[in-house]
């Protein structure tokens, strides 16, 4: 086999241009450090690539997507509702990229390869975890204690949010703890009502604010606020939402220490028994096949959870058979996504002289209210809400019967006000939930495919129905008629928040990472990204991936001037 080697050139090697990896660059960047990002797919050019502005009539199939290449290339990801025939070109080829499953338990991985990652087309949702989320499994017994608590990744929240952005507003709640805020968008009407009729009926002990997002309400930091355009997953050539590609890539380039390359699929971490170090990664270029060789310091894992996880088990050696950095065996296992697709639906007739203008491209949050205070009888953790109101457009016409100037008349009018919301619940870390290579295949490049083995369990059950009836009641509560009530779970990976599989702990013997996402085997080698998480808690864990990604950075530079690493 001809590898091209690629002199040490580099302190730190990132594997992963997305929300994890672009802020290890900027951290280790402006630390001093010599950064090569290494990505799995293309360049992507804003003025080039984006299109959040494209309207409908310019689009090939006006909007309704090229449904035969969808269905021939993409099978999997289209499942995800910002796989549109404009944004499709941000997610993989299921045909070049597969996975398998076990028969009866559908997973769907949804996944982004080009530099900027899912940080593309991310929903954005930004929530700190707390206390009772890092101290959780501690309490009931499920999965290993965490090695870090909120104390901990509080300064580093901060960090993140100061230059990210995040709008908001502070509410004094221990399950979703305050940040640092721009100022927040604005909620509709029947939010508004909604919000102040749930607070008064359930005595101030469920909230409802505005969603906590990675959006600009004014221009920060060179980057210009929102105008509310609203189809973010195209791309935004203003960069009012955050991704690496707007704002945590540009950064590292600015200090002149970043080499950024694209197209470079990284098949394993090298390992050296002597002298007991990670020496670099095994890379094959996405466009000619060919294998090299580069070389650091320390290595940095960010190409997402399993991507991650599926790269350490096949940078196997005689000292890890099976997998690096796995001598606790528990790399691969413990996987993890949040319950989605249940929740309720009313229309509220009132306000019918009042609209929303532009996209707000935010919607609201109902924070965990259930094993909070007092613990419920019928399952662990607890669920949050998210959801919006807003008035029926003219889509409503293709339901509604009619025909000629009328109809069409009736059609620009606004519709009846509905709001809908949808419960987000906690996953609990089981070791049957796993991930592993499978045995025959494998991708376009010939790395080994995962084969992932996961399904909801009970608990996730028992919280999902009382997330469905829960919804129907506060609707009701705040004056909904008509009240539909989806009580469907979705599959495991389309929330896409897959986390766990190469878990932080305390103890090496059951955990994969220490408390600074440090392999316990492996001293120069990090994993920052959803790989690393515990617990899985309700909330969106990107802001948590962010925090930890920071964190984890200047732990390694300052590890590497004491020659600890």
């Amino acid at each position: 086999m001809n590898i091209r080697a690629r002199r040490q050139q580099y302190d730190v090697i990132v594997v992963g241009s997305g929300m994890s990896g672009g802020w290890a660059a900027k951290e280790l960047c402006e630390l001093g450090a010599r950064v090569l990002v290494l990505e799995a797919g293309p360049m992507i050019v804003p003025e080039r690539d984006y299109a959040e502005h494209l309207p409908t009539y310019e689009m090939p199939y006006r909007g309704w997507n090229d449904r035969k290449a969808l269905a021939a290339e993409q099978p999997i990801q289209r499942e995800c509702y910002a796989c549109d025939e404009v944004a499709r070109k941000f997610f993989v080829n299921d045909i070049e990229n597969p996975y398998t499953t076990d028969p009866d338990k559908p997973f769907r991985w949804i996944r982004g390869r080009q530099v900027g990652g899912r940080s593309i087309m991310w929903a954005r949702q930004s929530y700190r975890l707390g206390d009772l989320d890092f101290e959780a499994n501690e309490r009931d017994g499920h999965g290993v204690d965490w090695p870090i608590r909120y104390a901990d990744l509080a300064p580093w929240y901060d960090h993140v949010e100061a230059f990210a952005g995040i709008s908001g507003r502070a509410e004094g709640l221990l399950q979703v703890p305050d940040g640092v805020f721009l100022p927040p968008m604005r909620m509709s009407c029947v939010e508004e009502h909604v919000a102040g009729a749930i607070d008064q009926a359930y005595g101030g002990t469920r909230r409802m604010t505005i969603g906590r997002t990675a959006v600009l309400t004014t221009d920060h930091r060179g980057r210009r606020a929102c105008h509310y355009c609203g189809p973010c997953h195209r791309g935004c050539r203003t960069r009012s939402y955050f991704s690496s590609l707007n704002a945590t890539l540009p950064a590292a380039e600015a200090t002149g220490l970043l080499t950024l390359r694209p197209n470079s699929v990284v098949a394993e971490v090298i390992w050296k028994p002597d002298p007991g170090r990670a020496t670099g990664v095994r890379v094959i270029d996405a466009q000619s096949h060919e294998e090299m060789e580069f070389h650091a310091r320390t290595v940095f894992l960010g190409a997402s959870a399993l991507e991650s996880t599926r790269i350490l088990l096949n940078s196997k050696s005689a000292d890890f058979p099976d997998g690096l950095a796995n001598s606790s065996g528990a790399l691969g296992r413990y996987l993890m996504d949040h319950t989605m697709g249940v929740g309720a639906r009313a229309t509220f007739h009132a306000w019918e002289d009042r609209t929303t203008r532009g996209r707000r491209p935010n919607g609201i949050y109902i924070a965990r209210f259930r094993n909070v205070t007092e613990p419920s009888p019928d399952f662990l953790r607890g669920y949050g809400y998210q959801g919006s109101a807003s008035r029926a457009g003219w889509g409503r016409g293709m339901s509604m019967a009619g025909f000629g100037a009328d109809f069409k008349h009736e059609l620009m009018r606004p519709g009846p006000w509905s709001f809908g919301i949808n419960g987000f619940g906690e996953c609990l870390p089981r070791e049957e939930n796993h991930v592993a290579l499978d045995p025959k295949q494998v991708d376009k490049w010939g790395i080994p495919a995962l084969r992932i083995s996961c399904a909801w369990g009970e608990n996730e059950r028992a919280m999902m129905r009382d997330a469905a009836l829960q919804a129907a009641e506060m609707l009701e509560a705040g004056g909904g008629r008509d009240i539909t009530i989806d009580d469907e779970m979705t599959p495991p990976g389309l929330t896409i928040h897959e986390m766990g599989t190469a878990r932080m702990g305390r103890d090496p013997d059951t955990s994969v990472l220490n408390a600074h996402n440090q392999a316990w085997d492996v001293p120069n080698l990090f994993v920052i990204d959803g790989a690393a998480m515990t617990s899985s808690a309700c909330q969106n864990p990107s802001l948590t991936y962010m925090a930890l990604a920071a964190r984890a950075s200047h732990y390694a530079v300052l590890a590497a001037r004491r020659g600890e690493i």
